[in-house]
């Protein structure tokens, strides 16, 4: 029996529509290089910036060249310009960095596999092709990759190099070798925890970027309340989220009637009486620092006065998590069982100046690898930006902590594994070697987009890089020099990446490229109508 053409049309619910073979295959690769073009400008220590404007009330303004940023803030309808955005949301969660190279590796394959298809080569034959590749590429990339662990000195070096070629590309890049002793300090203080709670980033605009500094110690952004100490040593703190005007009649829409003013006054009292109870079983949990979540009025804040202890009021959920974290505390809302009640302790609380704030600053906290890391910068724009970029170098630190593994950077691996998978493929019979070759002129792109968003000359540059790697394959460190517009040795120039972040980048764009490339047929169901419509 002959099958209409409008077959799958006539079972489809109406309003679906279907993209079939050619069509569907050629929409997905026009969305994936359309997200990878998005982004591809961003790429490297000259990539530009972009502004992201909000379109709600607020009109908010985001200048980035984050790639995780800018593709979480794009809305895209098309579903294999999505695959990217996950695999570059992925790469942001995992390591932290590599974010615009994953999408653009990914698209860069796509492009070089739509050529593949057009020669009618079959897309599973790609595929088979690029997986061979990209195993390939794999095993040169742990060859080449280096491990100093074991010398204290040395690895510290490595980390401070990561730290600054991460930077290098982020609007910090003036200041990266400041920064990149800020991140490396921060994440050893973290003896081998990728946990990054423990570092605090406070963001006070005033002043420039170089006076950021980090603090050994948790700096909660409270002012300390009237008439209380403003020192205390040997602190132990009660960490809460209770209400504090439990002295009302908090009933909606009660009313009270009296036949005396003297009866106003004993309903007072009793609420007074109430809020002293509560503020008498706290003081009998021995402390001399409380911090509460909510408010704490007038009349309690009196009563933790006269009693010596520090009331700090109104401090936000994350910072009293972060506070009871790194104090070793717990977060209490009740207060009848002392016993069980875990309190934090620090050495001093005291109050700080930054710049014209009032900030409480706990040092000596029980957990030791606390710390904060305080930026400052023209605007809040700049302090956001700044805040991106650190923690990227944050990540990529505690995960080279983890896994301690370095390569040189500059497109000095792409290089390396571009060699290798075009040797593979000049080995290999048949139309897998095309894809191999493929693959070997999607990864040397990478230091093409690198040159180019510099304004060199990418095609001399990679040329010579590819020549002085194919005659030394082992021992050249070759890679793109942006500041003197040539090609330069990256182990002098201290261009070092993780090996994790390239790992990561290499084995998600081969496997999205892979995912899309199998796609034959769209299908975009049209929502379910509701009953009566």
């Amino acid at each position: 029996m002959a099958i209409p053409s409008n077959f799958t049309q006539s079972v489809l619910q109406q309003g679906a529509t279907e993209e079939k073979g050619e069509n569907a295959r050629l929409a997905s690769f026009v969305g994936a290089m359309a997200i990878a073009d998005l982004v591809k400008s961003t790429l490297g220590p000259k990539g530009m910036d972009k502004i992201l404007q909000s379109l709600s009330r607020g009109r908010e303004v985001t200048v980035t060249n984050d790639g995780a940023t800018i593709l979480k803030s794009v809305y895209v309808d098309n579903p294999a310009a999505k695959v990217l955005v996950d695999i570059s949301k992925t790469q942001d969660d995992e390591v932290g960095d590599g974010t615009t190279s994953v999408v653009v590796l990914a698209g860069e394959l796509l492009r070089e596999a739509e050529l593949l298809v057009n020669q009618k080569i079959h897309p599973m034959v790609i595929i088979a092709g690029f997986r061979e590749a990209a195993e390939a590429a794999r095993a040169r990339l742990q060859e080449i990759a280096r491990d100093n662990k074991a010398d204290a000195a040395k690895f510290r070096e490595d980390l401070l190099n990561i730290a600054k070629t991460t930077l290098s590309s982020k609007i910090l890049t003036q200041e990266k070798s400041h920064f990149a002793e800020l991140a490396v300090d921060a994440v050893l203080r973290l003896k081998g925890s990728t946990n990054l709670d423990s570092i605090q980033i406070i963001k006070k605009p005033g002043g420039t970027i170089k006076d950021s500094f980090l603090d050994e110690g948790f700096i909660l952004d409270k002012k300390i309340g009237v008439g209380q100490p403003k020192r205390i040593e040997n602190a132990k703190i009660l960490v809460a989220n209770t209400a504090m005007d439990t002295d009302k009649v908090k009933i909606y829409g009660a009313r009270v009637r009296v036949d005396s003013m003297t009866k106003v006054a004993d309903i007072e009292a009793a609420e007074k009486e109430k809020m002293r109870e509560k503020c008498e079983k706290i003081v009998a949990h021995g402390i001399n620092c409380f911090v509460n979540r909510q408010l704490i009025y007038n009349f309690p804040e009196q009563l933790f006065a006269d009693a010596g202890v520090m009331a700090i009021e109104h401090a936000d959920f994350d910072g009293i998590e972060r506070l009871a974290l790194v104090t070793g505390g717990e977060i209490t809302s009740t207060f009848d069982d002392p016993a069980n009640v875990k309190l934090g302790q620090c050495a001093v609380i005291e109050e700080m100046m930054i710049g014209e704030d009032r900030m409480i600053h706990f040092s000596g906290c029980a957990l030791n690898e606390a710390c904060t890391i305080v930026l400052r910068g023209a605007s809040h724009h700049v302090l956001d930006e700044a805040e991106r970029s650190l923690h990227d170098a944050l990540c990529v630190l505690s995960q080279t902590v983890q896994d301690s593994r370095v390569i040189y950077g500059g497109g000095w691996a792409e290089m390396q594994m571009a060699h290798v998978v075009d040797d593979l493929a000049a080995r290999t019979p048949g139309k897998k070697s095309l894809a191999m070759q493929a693959f070997a002129r999607a990864l040397r792109q990478i230091p093409t987009i690198i040159c180019d968003n510099a304004g060199l000359d990418s095609a001399e540059i990679v040329s010579q890089m590819r020549a002085a790697h194919a005659a030394d394959l082992a021992g050249s460190t070759a890679g793109v020099d942006v500041v003197t517009g040539g090609v330069g040795d990256m182990q002098q120039l201290g261009i070092f990446e993780a090996f994790k972040v390239k790992h990561a980048a290499l084995l998600s764009a081969t496997e999205a490229a892979e995912m899309i490339l199998r796609v034959d047929d769209i299908i975009r169901a049209a929502p379910r109508q509701r009953e009566g419509m």
